[in-house]
């Protein structure tokens, strides 16, 4: 069976993550954050990858505490 990724709206990850969308958007062009995909290449509407969003909220803790 072949799964499609569960995706979030940019709302979505701004409540769980808990950064502004200036924030998110600043991570991603520095590559510190998932980068949001276009629904369609004329559409402004994206959305993010479930998964790499947890990874990086994992990866991101760990970090914080190695960093203490």
């Amino acid at each position: 069976m072949n799964r499609l990724p569960k995706l979030l709206t940019r709302k979505e990850v701004l409540s769980i993550v808990g950064f502004s969308r200036t924030t998110i958007y600043e991570m991603e062009k520095l590559g510190r954050f998932p980068e949001a995909k276009r629904l369609h290449p004329n559409s402004r509407s994206v959305r993010y990858n479930a998964a790499e969003v947890y990874e990086w909220i994992d990866n991101f803790g760990k970090q914080q505490t190695c960093d203490s």
